[in-house]
């Protein structure tokens, strides 16, 4: 079955970021996870140290797992589920986030069974 990844990187709006943290990691990880075909969740904030110098855009990033035949049917669910009761949006969440879908294009590899550099 095919695998995806839904990317959402979001921020909160000034002040609520307790509010954010609280409606996204307690509501609205379970309410995707009731999607078609998502099968995990997890999310990161930005780490204060970094490859390279800032400002960066987004503070926090959620990752979903995704094995579905047909992506359009979490897509479409998505859509119709976003804010409404099925899956309320936070108010202290920002109008401001962007979304992708990656699909792998190499199989994963286990850093355990790495072989190091002479």
């Amino acid at each position: 079955m095919p695998k995806y990844n839904l990317i959402a990187l979001t921020n909160p709006l000034p002040g609520q970021e307790d509010e954010f943290n609280d409606w996204y990691t307690n509501v609205h990880l379970g309410d995707v996870l009731k999607l078609p075909g998502v099968k995990a969740a997890q999310r990161f904030a930005l780490s204060d140290v970094q490859h390279r110098p800032g400002p960066f855009e987004w503070k926090y990033l959620a990752v979903y797992e995704i094995e579905i035949d047909c992506l359009s049917k979490t897509l479409a669910a998505l859509k119709l589920a976003s804010g409404t009761d099925a899956m309320p949006l936070s108010p202290a969440l920002s109008p401001e986030r962007m979304v992708w879908i990656y699909e792998p294009v190499s199989e994963r590899i286990d850093g355990s069974s790495a072989v190091e550099a002479p």
